[in-house]
């Protein structure tokens, strides 16, 4: 079975697309991570997505803040870091804001990184989307973006039947 055979199949009715664009996100994201993990070997893209975040980040920012950002637990958050320091990329430092939380901070090797290593596979990440036209890149950015409500969506219902409300 190919995915165009998955494709045709879920194609009929909106529950199944439903069904085929949940498939679609973890296939997705494990092809990904697949391919990025062969082609950028000094990181894995959950290390990679966090060096990004904290360098573009205006501030310091936590475990937790981070988790809530990459959508993960403090707890993957923290074995992340450890990876990164152990590999030079991050430090730790207690959060100027609260005393018992720890931020992670980028070293000089984050932006070694991007400006040498990562910048010769920045131009085949445009492989990724160059099967699109501009307009459907703006569709497919604000669809992506609205799967966020979505998702929110989801994370309240679910907690709102566990607590019994």
């Amino acid at each position: 079975m190919e995915i165009n055979d998955l494709v045709t199949r879920f194609s009929g009715t909106t529950a199944n697309q439903e069904k085929a664009i949940f498939s679609t996100l973890f296939i997705a994201g494990n092809k990904l991570q697949t391919v990025f993990d062969k082609f950028i070997p000094k990181v894995s893209l959950k290390q990679f997505m966090l060096l990004s975040i904290i360098r573009q980040s205006d501030e310091p920012l936590t475990f937790t803040q981070l988790g809530n950002l990459l959508g993960c637990s403090r707890q993957n958050i923290k074995k992340l870091a450890d990876v990164l320091m152990k590999k030079g990329f991050v430090t730790l430092e207690q959060s100027p804001y609260d005393t018992r939380a720890m931020c992670i901070l980028p070293t000089e090797k984050v932006n070694e990184f991007y400006r040498n290593d990562f910048s010769e596979y920045q131009g085949k990440l445009s492989y990724l989307f160059e099967v699109y036209t501009d307009d459907e890149i703006a569709v497919l950015f604000h669809l992506l973006s609205k799967l966020y409500a979505g998702i929110d969506n989801l994370e309240k219902k679910a907690a709102a039947e566990n607590t019994g409300y």
